[in-house]
């Protein structure tokens, strides 16, 4: 079920490439070739997350982390899910700004869209509250993440030095929404 009544009002959201269509369950995305599931995260989805997690970073956010997420009344963390399987998932703040804080997908599905079409779902959601911005922080290193920001209208605002645990330096990324075309 959803957490705010506004999205319940979206009957069916049409794009260029996917057709979008709103359930009470979640969100199905899909095109000719596949079709995909967004809900919301539970606690009972937790191992499976946290089994990507684990594989896609040296240093992983705990289950505490996903946890206090889920009981933060402006934070979200969506699931994508492919039939039954886990692809990938988004963690962000919903707000009159958007905070993106970790979208992950799962290393069988890379390369497959899962992280656009969990951006995509964001930006839906941001547009239907008229959030005016959005912000990440990125790794330096992650290139493949940064082109896919890119593609979504981020800029590059600042570096932050040795801001992760690792002295990884992050980029700073922000998108005016306003001007944002799906």
């Amino acid at each position: 079920m959803f957490r705010d009544s506004a999205f319940r009002d979206f009957s069916t959201i049409s794009s260029r490439r996917y057709r979008i269509l709103w359930l009470l369950s979640g969100v199905v995305i899909g095109s000719l070739e596949t079709a995909f599931l967004i809900r919301c995260c539970e606690s009972t989805d937790l191992p499976a997350v946290l089994v990507i997690e684990k594989a896609s970073y040296p240093r992983p956010w705990s289950e505490q982390q996903f946890l206090q997420e889920l009981e933060t009344t402006y934070s979200r963390v969506d699931l994508l899910f492919s039939g039954s399987e886990l692809a990938g998932y988004i963690c962000y703040w919903l707000s009159e700004e958007i905070s993106i804080l970790n979208v992950t997908t799962s290393p069988d599905f890379r390369r497959k869209g899962v992280a656009r079409r969990l951006l995509e779902h964001v930006f839906i959601q941001a547009k239907a509250i008229k959030a005016g911005l959005a912000c990440l922080e990125v790794r330096i290193g992650n290139v493949g993440a940064i082109t896919l920001y890119r593609t979504f209208g981020f800029r590059d605002d600042c570096i932050r030095r040795a801001y992760y645990s690792d002295g990884e330096d992050a980029l700073l990324m922000s998108c005016a929404l306003d001007s944002h075309e799906e």
